[in-house]
């Protein structure tokens, strides 16, 4: 009995005894992994604000694109009234009666300022720009005049030479246009869409 009261002495005070050598290692090792948790954090919440970064001019591009419609539309009213001379340029309206051969490039078209009023569109915040081009090679010059040169639509015959003319269907021949549009909307997106009509 006196040995068990001893035994039992003695764990106790072992249990209440402080430990001289305590190294702290596991303490070190949370702060590490800590610190590594953190910095995975903060690399998937940048990655996060890319995404949806480029969702959202991903949408802005896609809007300012459907945005277009408003100014091809607005361009194939004017080419359409019936009272408008096409055969004659008119930068006013946005209007030249042949292709601009010396460039090619959409973005040289529009002028700075343009000389179109840009047609704002309140609810989506896009500014729209039109240019017409008659694709004819002479400017000033009527589309049925033997020597103008245009890219036109029509029937097509054999000629006794043998080669196939397009002959159109109401003895008048009606060039094509094409209408170029671009968009500026916000975030600085700029959008140009092309339309080739009859």
């Amino acid at each position: 009995m006196k040995a068990a009261f001893v035994l039992t002495l003695r764990s106790r005070r072992a249990l209440f005894q402080p430990r001289s050598k305590q190294s702290g290692v596991v303490m070190f090792v949370a702060l590490a992994v800590l610190i590594l948790m953190t910095l995975a954090g903060l690399a998937m919440l940048r990655q996060m604000g890319s995404s949806v970064s480029i969702a959202g001019n991903l949408a802005f591009k896609q809007n300012a694109t459907a945005a277009g419609d408003l100014g091809t539309e607005t361009a194939r009213a004017v080419v359409m009234a019936p009272a408008f001379d096409r055969a004659t340029t008119n930068p006013a309206v946005g209007y030249y009666s042949s292709w601009k051969k010396d460039n090619i490039d959409p973005a040289s078209f529009f002028s700075n300022p343009p000389d179109v009023t840009p047609i704002v569109d309140t609810a989506t915040g896009n500014s729209i720009t039109y240019v017409i081009h008659r694709l004819c090679d002479k400017p000033n010059l009527d589309a049925n005049d033997p020597n103008q040169r245009c890219s036109r639509r029509g029937d097509s015959k054999p000629t006794n030479l043998g080669a196939n003319v397009p002959v159109p269907k109401d003895n008048s021949f009606l060039p094509y246009f094409l209408i170029t549009t671009r968009i500026t909307g916000p975030r600085n997106t700029v959008s140009y869409i092309q339309v080739v009509m009859d």
